[in-house]
């Protein structure tokens, strides 16, 4: 009986020992990753009366990753004007903190979402907007990145940057993200 026990031992043993060594092969990404990115984006200012603004501007983001899962983002756009129907409309900034949640569908790709606060400034004579105006609001948006080589992506989102009873300001941005 007692061969047979260490018979078993030996062979339970056995058969650990290359899990255990693969297990401490295996090399997870090191997080927190950081990571900054631009973009061209494609905004517009949409009120529920008179007509809407749109035009392309620039978009900055950075962020620290702090596992497969979880981010944390910042925006910053600026750019952009439109004249409709003698109506002038320019874009000063746009600024934003966002939480950013990850879902991976494969190694190369993840699609996610994000929610946070923005700040829009801007010269606005549509809808609500006269002149100078600064407002903040709740923010929610998704997209997806696509890694092309290790360290670089391209991304995609759609972002609802403000989103009041008068109006919306949303942004569909394209670009390019580095992690470091």
């Amino acid at each position: 009986m007692k061969v047979i026990v260490a018979s078993a031992m030996t062979l339970l043993a056995a058969g650990a020992l290359p899990t255990i060594v693969q297990a401490q092969s295996f090399q997870p990404a090191d997080y927190p990753q950081s990571y900054v990115g631009g973009d061209a984006m494609f905004w517009e200012l949409n009120p529920d009366s008179g007509p809407s603004a749109d035009s392309l501007g620039l978009r900055l983001l950075g962020g620290v990753q702090f596992n497969d899962y979880i981010a944390a983002e910042g925006h910053l756009g600026s750019g952009g004007s439109d004249t409709n129907q003698g109506q002038d409309t320019e874009l000063d900034y746009i600024v934003g903190a966002y939480a950013k949640g990850i879902l991976p569908v494969g190694d190369e790709f993840r699609v996610y979402g994000l929610a946070g606060v923005t700040a829009v400034e801007g010269t606005f004579t549509v809808g609500p907007f006269s002149g100078s105006e600064r407002e903040s609001g709740f923010s929610y948006g998704a997209g997806a990145e696509f890694d092309i080589i290790p360290n670089l992506a391209v991304g995609a989102d759609f972002m609802r940057y403000l989103d009041k009873s008068e109006y919306t300001f949303d942004a569909a941005s394209v670009g390019v993200r580095y992690r470091f």
